[in-house]
């Protein structure tokens, strides 16, 4: 009988991944981290059972948490990235010429050890201009004030040491950290899972109230659960719909453009088309 990875959203319907065999396994202070090998997704990487990435399917969340926001951006030179352990971030944010400072905040350094040695190919930790910090990144918000252009939040799921990644006072401490021209960026779970709602909209709502220009944007990760992913985008002075933005993008990816297999100029903007059910979740109480 095969062996088989199986994380529920919602009681017993959920996700399903064929494993050859586990890789990885730690109990850190904060979480259990693993690794496995699969059938079909490369290698996976869970945090308390929860599917973070695989090896397959990463380029598409990576690429839509660092491009989106850094072509939002006039000028990208310094970015703070919280959590993201696993390096993939990084990886993308790095290769945007502007860019000479990338602080990334996590507070496990299991999960950098577990990628870098059973997902090499993901994280780009040798590139001098990544400082990795193993802190926690509510408390790392605290101290700097307005140091970076722009602040990606790549937080796991709203539970455990990341739970208070989704409320007001986390994001009112990054808005300080931004410089006058900053852009946030941070992942707010799938709006097909209902209890997942509440997640969403506190941080959209936080945002909505802090910048002047705040939106949603979708993304499609297939062993994310649904496959709709939700983001959340906070500007405060340029619309990443605005015709400055798109007229450029093509321009400013063009050294790296051979190395994207999901973000684009078309995908950018179609990502705010949101579904009347989405629209409707966001107004709901």
């Amino acid at each position: 009988m095969p062996i088989q990875y199986n994380e529920f959203y919602n009681e017993q319907t959920g996700l399903t991944v064929g494993i050859k065999k586990q890789l990885f396994h730690e109990v850190t202070p904060y979480q259990t981290v693993e690794v496995f090998e699969t059938d079909t997704w490369g290698n996976l990487m869970t945090i308390d059972g929860m599917v973070m990435l695989s090896e397959k399917d990463e380029f598409v969340y990576h690429e839509m948490m660092a491009h989106m926001p850094l072509l939002t951006h006039p000028k990208p030179e310094t970015v703070l990235i919280i959590g993201g352990g696993d390096g993939g971030t990084a990886r993308e944010v790095l290769k945007h010429p502007s860019v000479k400072h990338v602080d990334m905040v996590e507070i496990d350094e299991a999960v950098v050890r577990a990628s870098k040695l059973h997902m090499p190919a993901v994280g780009d930790f040798d590139n001098p201009k990544l400082h990795v910090k193993y802190e926690n990144g509510l408390t790392f918000v605290d101290g700097p004030r307005e140091v970076y252009d722009v602040i990606i939040i790549d937080g796991s799921d709203p539970v455990g040491p990341a739970v208070d990644l989704f409320k007001r006072d986390f994001y009112e401490k990054c808005h300080t950290c931004l410089k006058a021209d900053g852009v946030l960026v941070s992942q707010t779970e799938s709006p097909f899972v209902e209890h997942y709602h509440d997640s969403i909209r506190s941080v959209q709502r936080a945002i909505d109230s802090l910048f002047p220009i705040a939106k949603l944007f979708l993304t499609w990760i297939p062993l994310y659960p649904t496959g709709m992913w939700s983001m959340s985008i906070a500007s405060k002075q340029r619309d990443p719909l605005s015709a400055e933005v798109l007229e450029i993008i093509d321009t400013r990816i063009a050294t790296f453009a051979d190395t994207l297999k999901y973000y684009n100029k078309d995908v950018h903007a179609a990502a705010y088309a949101l579904p009347g059910f989405v629209k409707q979740m966001l107004e709901s109480e």
